[in-house]
């Protein structure tokens, strides 16, 4: 998922006497810049995405009908899998690299108090201590990488989108799970549309651009505390959910 260049370590030879002042802070620059990549390049590229359908269709609406995105990606051949199911696709985040990597992005739909969203999970940091000592920089490749995580769910997904277009206007709540305060937080990116148009060099700072006066009135979904018919599924199928506000216990049990 991520290359770092570390310093060299080895001596400094004579000749470095004789490099002029930018040539040495040049040289320091090159030296511990991270390399870091995510999901391949930032441009989607459709033809390395992968889509799995299982026990679901483009017919039912995901009011009615659990809809759960599973995105993985392999290093390898740089290609992304999508799996569409009612749940999380466990078969997909098997393998030492998957629970090594937790380079996974996980999302569900669901109807609170009336109200279509989308509902990112990213794991940060927690569970060992490689996760642990690059929480800033997952943080930040993930923010970087989300739109062109949202265009995958939604071409992998598309046929959805045209036979239910007011999902397009849903709204994306994005969970940053970390064991660190700093990056454990929610933020939302505003309808799906805006946020796909979002370029990813921008992104970073995308959910702070949103007008204070509009983010005022949007608050995390929490679903009805009893019985109900206008919040679907009832609980989330995601373990990480911040619904409770238990993410830093779940992440201290996988520990």
């Amino acid at each position: 998922m991520a290359s770092l260049i570390l310093p060299n370590q080895s001596p400094p030879s004579s000749s470095s006497s004789f490099l002029t002042k930018s040539e040495r802070k040049f040289k320091k620059i090159q030296t511990i810049v991270p390399v870091a990549r995510l999901f391949g390049p930032s441009i989607f590229e459709a033809p390395k995405l992968k889509v799995l359908f299982i026990g679901v269709d483009d017919k039912k609406h995901p009011g009615d009908l659990p809809r759960t995105y599973t995105l993985t990606h392999s290093d390898v051949t740089s290609n992304l899998t999508l799996a569409i199911s009612q749940s999380i696709n466990n078969n997909q985040l098997q393998g030492w690299y998957n629970k090594f990597y937790r380079d996974e992005v996980i999302a569900e739909w669901r109807k609170v108090k009336g109200n279509m969203s989308l509902h990112v999970h990213c794991h940060i940091s927690g569970g060992h201590f490689f996760l642990d000592l690059c929480a800033h920089l997952r943080f930040y490749i993930f923010t970087k990488e989300l739109p062109l995580v949202l265009k995958a769910f939604a071409y992998g997904d598309g046929n959805l989108l045209k036979n239910y277009p007011e999902l397009q206007e849903a709204l994306v709540w994005v969970y940053f799970h970390s064991n660190v305060k700093e990056f454990n937080r929610v933020e939302c990116w505003g309808p799906l549309m805006k946020a796909l148009s979002s370029s990813s060099s921008s992104s970073s700072s995308f959910g702070s651009t949103i007008d204070e006066g509009e983010s005022s009135n949007w608050e995390v979904p929490k679903a009805c505390l009893e019985e109900c018919s206008c919040c679907f599924p009832p609980m989330s199928s995601i373990p990480w959910s911040h619904d409770d506000d238990d993410t830093n216990q779940w992440l201290q049990q996988k520990c």
